[in-house]
């Protein structure tokens, strides 16, 4: 039964993980296609430059919460088992890899701070700090991102002593930082773009 469980966790994580929030709320609320903007991902990052803050807002909070349910629904149903972490691992794959996009998406790193809350929100809070530790320090969204994600396996398991958590950490931490290999080209000749705080759509 335990494979049975798995399976249909996996499945169902990795829908709630692909539905591109980012794409639904360009195109319906702004008549705005952020594929063909910006960087071209659904994130929320592009999503304050090309639609401003509200639109920012609501993409970051709805990816967030596509981990956070995925591991909370999971953990609801089978308490006791280490399948969150297999949920959350699966959203994030939604997540960066939806169908509905041609399996494309974005890189993830709301979804899995999302899925780290729900799994220990101490991590979750110690994520956010390396986040802002490393975006206030260069101004750059993407080295914020990359800290907060290699920080998460190390929060995991030094709240949670988990190793099935610590091993969601470490291979969603690859998985992102590989998804961020464009942007670490750009960091490298000086020509990533910095975040800009309470843009308004044009």
């Amino acid at each position: 039964m335990i494979v049975v469980d798995a399976a249909v966790i996996a499945i169902g994580a990795f829908l709630i993980g692909s539905i591109p929030f980012g794409y639904l709320i360009g195109r319906f609320a702004y008549r705005t296609d952020l594929r063909k903007h910006g960087s071209g991902n659904i994130g929320a990052m592009n999503a304050l430059r090309t639609l401003g803050t509200r639109g920012a807002v609501a993409v970051l909070l709805l990816d967030a919460g596509k981990g956070a349910l995925a591991v909370l629904a999971t953990a609801s149903a089978v308490g006791g088992v280490p399948l969150p972490s297999l949920a959350a691992a699966c959203a994030v794959l939604g997540h960066c890899f939806s169908p509905w996009l041609g399996w494309k998406g974005g890189k993830g790193v709301a979804t899995a701070l999302g899925a780290v809350f729900a799994l220990c929100w101490p991590a979750g809070l110690v994520c956010v700090a390396a986040w802002l530790l490393g975006a206030l320090l260069t101004r750059y969204s993407s080295v914020g991102s990359m800290l907060a994600i290699i920080t998460a396996p190390f929060a995991l398991y030094g709240f949670s002593r988990s190793p099935a958590e610590a091993l969601f950490g470490i291979l969603t931490a690859v998985l992102i930082v590989w998804r961020h290999h464009e942007n670490i080209a750009r960091l490298r000749t000086g020509t990533e773009g910095p975040i800009t705080l309470f843009e308004r759509k044009a």
